[in-house]
């Protein structure tokens, strides 16, 4: 990962903006941007090494997927996807 680009002058007050603060939020943004990429590469190792192991990625992404949902969340959508295979035929 590249280090984030720094200005060679301090940052100044232009137009009631405030430089310096907003210059720390861009820094912190970057940061968190950097630990968001890092983050992603560790979830694809693991799904990496449970493919490995026998493990089907797709469907762990889905079943992560559906975890997220509340329990009435994921009834409608079983719901919408057996309505939705009946009108397709599937």
């Amino acid at each position: 990962m590249t280090e984030p680009a720094t200005t060679t002058t301090p940052p100044a007050d232009i137009g009631g903006v405030s430089g310096p603060r907003l210059q720390a939020f861009i820094e912190r943004i970057e940061r968190l941007e950097a630990e968001k990429a890092e983050l992603a590469a560790d979830i694809r190792d693991v799904y990496a090494e449970a493919k490995g192991t026998g493990f089907d990625p797709k469907i762990m992404r889905t079943i992560v997927k559906l975890r997220k949902l509340t329990p009435p969340d994921r009834a409608e959508q079983d719901e919408l996807i057996d309505l939705y295979r009946q009108a397709v035929g599937v």
